[in-house]
């Protein structure tokens, strides 16, 4: 799933810039505690309104699937909203609207995660209705064989009718050849084709234990007694035994990868993927912040390089943009694209994009771009911890790339810590074509007769 990142408000972080020069999580930090079972519950209190988002998150995504069963991670996300022994499918989702909140849930390579955002009153209800599907999901033939069709068209409109989804599906299976993020989220479609409600409940068994979750608390509570909940409801679920992680060993690529995507698309478009490195340390590593600031100089606002000089400068780009993510278990990528102007080829905008990589690793970037980015950097920040769910996504999400939440101002230190020379060594270090793979989609006629499909609706 694709997160909207938060707006930067420019003016209001450089001030908090000069008067709060660290951002503590001190004044309302988390407090966490760990249940016998091996639940990790973890609380962080905000008065500020009376809500509360739960979130519980399992560490078990897309990418500790097997070859053969691709989309099976987010398959059985969609059937946990299908009922259990004590609820009717749609009854979950229907308890939590007559409440007056909302909920959904999202699948990615490296988790599995759904939420509920309700008034503050109502957190019990949803904590029996979550640890009710941890430990009582009832995964029947028939409503299997109704969602499977809903994930098979959300495939059709979410990547096989969508050119761009379809190209980076492609490189990336291209790009990796051992690693699991080769396959797509969303799974192979004759993966889904010959997906059973076995493989499944398979899936369920193997990774949906109280030892392999944690629970996110974020709102207008008392962590004492969200802790005395937590034992309630979730503290009677038996933990299991967990498969061993295999450690996955991507061979050394050793000269640039080359793909043609052909799909009915208006434009061509271009896709770079370098691999680089990601955080594994968050205090001793360099260079993954280095990656990160590089990433926000290219393309982190209108004012960044990439949208500045090819598509309002030189116009060889119709769009620009950059992209890399230094928090996730598996492989980092740091990712150049595009879409060429009118009048202009592919290979222009490559030239165009890898000169732009050359300027830095030759003349680096000034001091002015640089205290720029850190300050969207302490923006974005500040102004995510203005949202409930924002603050229990940044702690979810920090602790699903196996981080603690505890390291969440360390990594803002640290950003704001990289020295143009750092940037500048990354760039020259990591941008070469012994890692590269270029991704290129030839764009085939649109046929305007056919009529676009609407999947079924599964709320998920």
């Amino acid at each position: 799933m694709i997160l909207t990142p938060f707006p930067f408000r420019l003016a209001a972080a450089a001030l908090a810039l000069a008067c709060a020069p660290a951002l503590a999580l001190d004044a309302n930090h988390p407090y966490e505690k760990t249940l016998t079972n091996g639940l990790r519950v973890i609380v962080k209190e905000d008065h500020r309104a009376p809500t509360v988002v739960q979130m519980v998150w399992y560490h078990a995504g897309a990418m500790d699937e097997m070859d053969g069963t691709s989309g099976v991670a987010h398959v059985l996300e969609h059937m946990m909203f299908k009922g259990t022994r004590k609820i009717a499918p749609g009854e979950f989702s229907k308890r939590v609207a007559a409440a007056g909140g909302r909920d959904n849930a999202f699948t990615s390579l490296d988790y599995t995660a759904y939420f509920q955002q309700v008034p503050k009153r109502a957190l019990p209800e949803m904590m029996a209705l979550e640890a009710d599907r941890m430990a009582n999901l009832k995964l029947d033939a028939k409503e299997f064989a109704q969602e499977i069709r809903v994930v098979m068209e959300e495939r059709r409109l979410r990547t096989d009718d969508n050119p761009h989804a379809l190209l980076h599906e492609a490189m990336n299976a291209v790009a990796f050849t051992e690693h699991p993020y080769r396959r797509p989220i969303i799974g192979w479609m004759s993966d889904l084709e010959h997906m059973s409600y076995r493989d499944a409940q398979d899936w369920y068994k193997r990774w949906y234990a109280p030892n392999n979750a944690y629970v996110v608390v974020v709102g207008d509570v008392d962590h004492d007694a969200v802790f005395s909940l937590a034992e309630k409801y979730y503290g009677g679920i038996k933990r299991h035994a967990l498969p061993k992680a295999k450690p996955f060993a991507e061979p050394k690529q050793i000269g640039i990868k080359r793909l043609n995507i052909k799909a009915p698309a208006k434009l061509p478009y271009l896709s770079m993927a370098w691999k680089v490195p990601k955080l594994k340390d968050a205090e001793r590593d360099r260079e993954p912040y280095a990656l990160e600031m590089l990433d926000a100089v290219l393309d982190g606002d209108d004012a960044a390089r990439l949208p500045k000089n090819l598509v309002r400068g030189e116009k060889i780009a119709q769009s620009a943009g950059a992209g890399y993510d230094s928090t996730l278990r598996g492989e980092a990528q740091f990712v150049l694209s595009g879409q060429p102007a009118e009048g202009k080829s592919v290979a222009d905008l490559e030239a165009a994009l890898r000169a732009q990589i050359r300027r830095i690793q030759e003349e680096g970037v000034t001091a002015a771009e640089l205290a720029r980015v850190k300050t969207q950097t302490v923006a974005s920040q500040i102004y995510r911890r203005d949202s409930m769910m924002a603050q229990a996504m940044e702690i979810g999400g920090t602790e699903a790339a196996g981080f603690a939440w505890r390291d969440i101002d360390k990594m803002q230190d640290k950003l704001r810590s990289v020295t143009a020379e750092e940037v500048q060594a990354v760039a020259r270090k990591y941008f070469n074509d012994d890692t590269l793979t270029v991704a290129v989609l030839d764009p085939q006629p649109l046929d305007s007769a056919a009529a676009k499909s609407k999947p079924p609706s599964s709320g998920h």
